[in-house]
């Protein structure tokens, strides 16, 4: 349902290069970056029932929450939440299947989230969004 994985960085006298060779970006057809306008917004909660998503903190840090969705039209409101911190300078890949909905908040003043998708926008419709409060 959710998988992370790390990445790392070389550093010499020229600077630094961060990377992450495990990451497999074959299904992406979509990139769009997220900038909260401060640290007390979240983005919470959207859901893609069938859209696969993977996220990338390239500055700053994330705090992101998902919680997989059991009905897309009356979900449970005791629906288990999973809380990951993304950091940029680890260049940490988070991985989100089809079905979950997802909470996103900056840690960091500035911090940017790059996000993959696996279908282009307005292929389908898979867009639902529920009350930002749903969810602790």
């Amino acid at each position: 349902m959710y998988s992370k994985i790390t990445g790392n960085f070389f550093s010499d006298e020229r600077g630094m290069l961060s990377f992450n060779n495990e990451l497999d970006l074959t299904e992406v057809k979509r990139v769009y970056v997220i900038e909260n306008a401060d640290l007390s917004i979240q983005r919470a909660w959207q859901g893609h029932q069938t859209e696969k998503r993977w996220f990338i903190a390239v500055k700053g840090k994330f705090l992101i929450k998902l919680v997989k969705i059991d009905d897309f039209e009356n979900p449970l409101n005791s629906l288990e939440v999973e809380s990951f911190e993304l950091d940029s300078k680890k260049l940490e890949a988070l991985i989100v299947e089809a079905g979950c909905a997802s909470s996103i908040q900056a840690l960091e003043v500035d911090s940017k989230l790059l996000v993959f998708s696996n279908y282009k926008m307005g292929e389908i419709e898979d867009n639902y969004k529920f009350n930002p409060t749903q969810w602790k």
